[in-house]
């Protein structure tokens, strides 16, 4: 069978994968005046971004923040022409008591919940009198990611500077000579194991002077252009639900949660307009879980008393995960290089003492696009040398650095307890992060006990309290186009024979990973997989590979 040839295509800038970054920087640039093509003298600049899912709005939706940079970016937004969107109207810090006794607390924590346990009647709930400035969100915004990438990606597409190509997955950074000099699309017309078939198109190479990279922390470019893999994860699992008529919930409404199902587990809530609430979950990458199928945790989060009375009678409207990069500036690896530069959660941008990503992505990419017109006027190549004082220096100038050096010590002391993690959080915050509780947080592979029979029979409905499988069905709507490889590899079976822990399919948010043959590797059914990347960073061995593909999440409610 004779192949085709592998096709080339030259463009001034190629952009790895569209999430806020992403949409931070083509915003910025597109509206730059009299940015010439070099490729192509006498054009506009030529600029293409490749995203893995099928749509722009395709990501786990559900987010607060404070929208300083999208709205310096975007100073006349208004959120009513965004689906979903609401400013942020009321915002509380609520204490979740355990009502069922389930939850793996020591000895002192029962003893504080007995104690303040007269004051959180009926709901075990206690709303704290104060929020800490760092964790506020005042004058910030509830949006949905899914519609707010839409609605960004309309405006740059309608910009005609800008190309950007959903389902389009990007296998790796082109490198010759210690410069990345663009990339290239994954092949098509595979088998699972990637074996030409007789529909075989190579993925072509796209050719440019600039790569951006954008494609988050488990991004298949990102990972091969890092020299240091981050320590500190978090996988994030969120539901959006249509709430019942009647429900008292103002669009706008912001409750960030701790103590409830496990101590070490931060929850929140999100009232969006049209009567939808996003409810999730983080689940840390430290974190010594009896049971650690994110999944079980957000039902047991979501019939905790509190927030059942604001969700009961509501309906799953979607549902999905993600990875998180909790290290923050600390798991901060090279911004740029030659011909490359990083931006959004991949770069570092992620706040973990405010619990902020979005707007800290947007505003790297902004900030990346206002140096890269910086060169493009002055005529300079993106060297590292330029890009770091037209890309780096703006940016450590800025809040976003400011903050993350604050937020840097935010998750020491959680090793050592919820209440010393706690302690550790406010010494980063109050001290401007000079203080902190000493020692990291560590990813923890050793086998743990099965404590799930602890907690009480998840009481179905049908509507909102379904089993996992049926959340990939009603919520999760995942799907996996044929002629692409797996993304998911076990690189050496004989290792995961005799792994103990199994934690990446214990760990996998859409039980696509599942026990395999005895003497090899688990099974993967990418017909399942939401691209969270948990199991990446769950496999102690190292021995999963975690790499382009195509379909998960589809979509935009997600």
């Amino acid at each position: 069978m004779s192949q085709a040839e592998r096709q080339t295509m030259e463009m001034d800038i190629v952009c790895v994968g569209f999430g806020p970054a992403a949409a931070g920087f083509l915003t910025t640039l597109a509206k730059a005046p009299g940015l010439e093509s070099r490729v192509a003298p006498g054009m506009p600049l030529q600029v293409v971004c490749y995203e893995r899912a099928d749509d722009t709005g395709f990501g786990v939706s559900g987010v607060v923040t404070r929208a300083r940079g999208i709205r310096a970016s975007l100073p006349g937004l208004d959120p009513t022409q965004i689906p979903l969107a609401a400013p942020v109207v009321e915002e509380r810090l609520v204490y979740l008591l355990d009502p069922v006794g389930a939850s793996r607390r020591s000895r002192g924590h029962r003893w504080l919940d007995a104690l303040l346990s007269p004051f959180a009647r009926p709901l075990s709930a206690i709303e704290l009198p104060y929020i800490p400035p760092f964790l506020r969100k005042d004058g910030g915004l509830v949006l949905s990611i899914g519609q707010f990438l839409q609605f960004v990606s309309a405006e740059v597409m309608g910009s005609g500077t800008v190309q950007i190509w959903p389902g389009t997955p990007v296998a790796g950074p082109l490198i010759e000579d210690a410069r990345v000099v663009g990339v290239r699309l994954a092949d098509q017309g595979v088998d699972r194991a990637g074996r030409p078939e007789s529909n075989y198109l190579p993925g072509m190479d796209v050719r440019a002077e600039l790569t951006v990279v954008g494609d988050g922390p488990v991004g298949a470019v990102g990972q091969q252009l890092n020299e240091r893999p981050p320590r500190e994860w978090a996988l994030g699992m969120k539901m959006v639900i249509d709430l019942a008529e009647g429900t008292n919930l103002p669009p706008g409404t912001v409750l960030h949660t701790l103590g409830f199902p496990e101590p070490e587990i931060f929850g929140f809530l999100y009232a969006h307009a049209e009567r939808v609430a996003s409810v999730g979950i983080f689940v840390p990458s430290w974190f010594r879980s009896p049971a650690r199928t994110g999944y079980r945790y957000l039902q047991r989060f979501l019939m905790h008393p509190y927030i059942w009375r604001l969700v009961a009678g509501g309906r799953m409207r979607s549902w999905g995960a993600k990875s998180l990069q909790e290290s923050g500036r600390r798991g901060e690896p090279a911004l740029v290089g030659e011909g490359y530069a990083r931006i959004g959660e991949g770069s570092g941008s992620t706040n973990p003492l405010a619990g902020s990503g979005v707007d800290e992505a947007w505003t790297t990419g902004a900030q990346l696009a206002e140096g890269v017109s910086e060169l493009l006027k002055a005529g300079q190549p993106f060297t590292r040398q330029n890009l770091e004082n037209a890309y780096v220096a703006r940016r450590r100038a800025s809040w976003v650095d400011q903050e993350a050096r604050i937020a840097g010590r935010a998750r020491d002391g959680f090793h050592k307890g919820f209440f010393r993690g706690l302690a550790g959080m406010a010494l980063a915050g109050f001290s401007g992060g000079r203080l902190g509780m000493g020692g990291r947080p560590q990813p923890i592979p050793a086998p743990v006990p099965d404590e799930a029979s602890r907690w009480p029979e998840i009481p179905y409905d049908g509507q909102l309290l379904v089993s996992h499988q049926d959340a990939l069905l009603m919520g999760g709507k995942v799907q996996a186009p044929p002629g692409f490889a797996d993304h998911v590899r076990f690189l050496n079976p004989a290792v995961c024979a005799k792994c103990a822990t199994r934690l990446c399919s214990q760990m996998c948010s859409g039980q696509a990973i599942a026990a395999g043959d005895a003497n090899g590797a688990p099974s993967f059914d990418r017909e399942k997989c939401v691209h969270c990347g948990a199991c990446l960073w769950n496999c102690p061995d190292g021995v999963l590979a975690f790499e382009a593909g195509a379909g998960g999440l589809h979509s935009n409610e997600n």
